[in-house]
């Protein structure tokens, strides 16, 4: 898997309340539990308190299950969400949900950005875009699909656990993920200007925290 690929995901063009849709979010809630990515980004956000109460934004918030429950463990911090999908019922209404491309419609800056299985939808020119989006905040907190053979295999074995749309999909996701130093480097962020921190899990994780010098 030397170099990216970047495909159309088929959740991605479905209707939001199709019942394969449907599914397919309920089969990324369990993936992301197994890959640990959630309790992963919370745990770096309580490393970060005082940038995290200048506000908390995620960027492709999905079903909302992860920026909720950034705002059960933050209440007393602003927590923002941006997705192209409707404010998911019963969202806590301390959450700011901006719903529309965030190319097209300035998102919330703020103290932490924080980004779930989100950049490797995004190539070339977009995630250089997105690297400019990064400007208006002090820490960036990503988690992607680490693309390796051993993700793949992976993948394969929750075959059995998941639908069409999340078999079709999950691949996917891997050949457009990322290895060592790309995250930083397709989205443009200046060594000088930004502390990297990157790390990668046998799970098939890639996680980047950059804080702005």
């Amino acid at each position: 898997m030397k170099n990216r690929i970047v495909e159309p995901e088929m959740l991605d063009h479905l209707p939001h309340d199709d019942p394969a849709a449907r599914r397919s979010r309920a089969d990324l809630q369990r993936i992301n539990f197994l890959m640990g990515n959630e309790r992963w980004a919370l745990r770096t956000l309580q490393r970060i308190p005082r940038a995290a109460a200048r506000g908390i934004c995620e960027f492709g918030a999905g079903d909302g299950a992860l920026v909720a429950e950034i705002a059960r463990r933050f209440p007393d911090d602003k927590v923002a969400a941006c997705d192209l999908a409707p404010r998911p019922p019963g969202l806590d209404a301390h959450i700011d949900w901006h719903s529309g491309d965030i190319f097209q419609h300035a998102p919330p800056d703020g103290g932490v950005l924080v980004a779930n299985l989100f950049l490797h939808h995004f190539e070339g020119e977009a995630l250089l875009r997105l690297g400019q989006l990064c400007e208006g905040f002090e820490v960036l907190v990503f988690n992607e699909p680490d693309r390796t053979r051993l993700a793949a295999f992976l993948g394969i074995l929750l075959h059995p656990l998941v639908n069409h749309v999340t078999r079709n999909d999950m691949h996917i996701s891997i050949r457009a993920g990322f290895r060592h130093g790309e995250i930083v480097e397709l989205l443009g962020l200046d060594p000088a200007r930004w502390r990297i921190e990157e790390t990668s899990t046998w799970r098939g994780a890639r996680r980047v925290i950059a804080w702005r010098v």
